[in-house]
């Protein structure tokens, strides 16, 4: 297995490692001016020989430049910046399901089933995104790009079951009349009020 450079003095790449199982993109990768002066601020916060530290955030910066998900490349290109080997990058992008393996729609519908959400009519959510974006299957994307359905764990928000998180936003107290409306305004490109602030994350938090 190829691993990166211990030092962190390119932030450009190009993959030679093989694929792990998962997919990968034979591409070159570059960090935006604005995402690697995210990165530098976040390096600062931890010693210099504890940039292993800054794994998850940046792993988060990398997820939202990229397209919604991690590519074999934008993970090598993160342990690349911060000069560690290639599988203690992967190795965290693999364990949290925060971070996604393949590609995403455009909009990332999470949809809670656990035993809060369940009870409180889950399933007809998850019918009604399937029956809007003709989705037949957990983890599909729309064939339009728009949705890729995922059905989660708790979330969090127990006390306004049913709901689902949509890239950043929840939408709660959910029912099937209001995924659907919620789903049109989505595709029309509107926006739709959350019960969280949808504004970028600060330097992957």
């Amino acid at each position: 297995m190829t691993t990166a450079k211990s030092k962190a003095t390119k932030t450009k790449v190009k993959i030679v490692s093989p694929d792990l199982g998962h997919h990968a993109t034979d591409v070159g990768l570059e960090f935006s001016k604005e995402t690697e002066a995210k990165i530098k601020r976040i390096l600062k916060r931890y010693p210099e020989d504890k940039a292993q530290s800054a794994v998850i955030p940046v792993l988060r910066l990398a997820q939202d430049e990229f397209g919604g998900w991690l590519s074999t490349s934008a993970m090598q290109l993160t342990a690349e910046r911060l000069g560690l080997p290639y599988i203690r990058v992967y190795e965290v992008a693999t364990f949290y399901t925060m971070f996604n393996l393949k590609p995403v729609g455009k909009y990332h519908l999470q949809v809670c089933t656990n035993c809060s959400c369940m009870i409180r009519g889950s399933d007809k959510i998850v019918e009604a995104v399937k029956d809007f974006t003709g989705i037949s299957k957990n983890g599909e994307m729309s064939d339009d790009s728009l949705f890729t359905l995922t059905e989660v764990e708790c979330l969090g928000a127990c006390v306004e079951a049913p709901m689902m998180q949509v890239n950043n936003g929840y939408y709660t107290k959910l029912d099937k009349e209001k995924t659907l409306q919620i789903l049109d305004a989505l595709k029309k490109g509107e926006e739709v009020e959350t019960a969280t602030p949808t504004t970028p994350m600060k330097d992957g938090y």
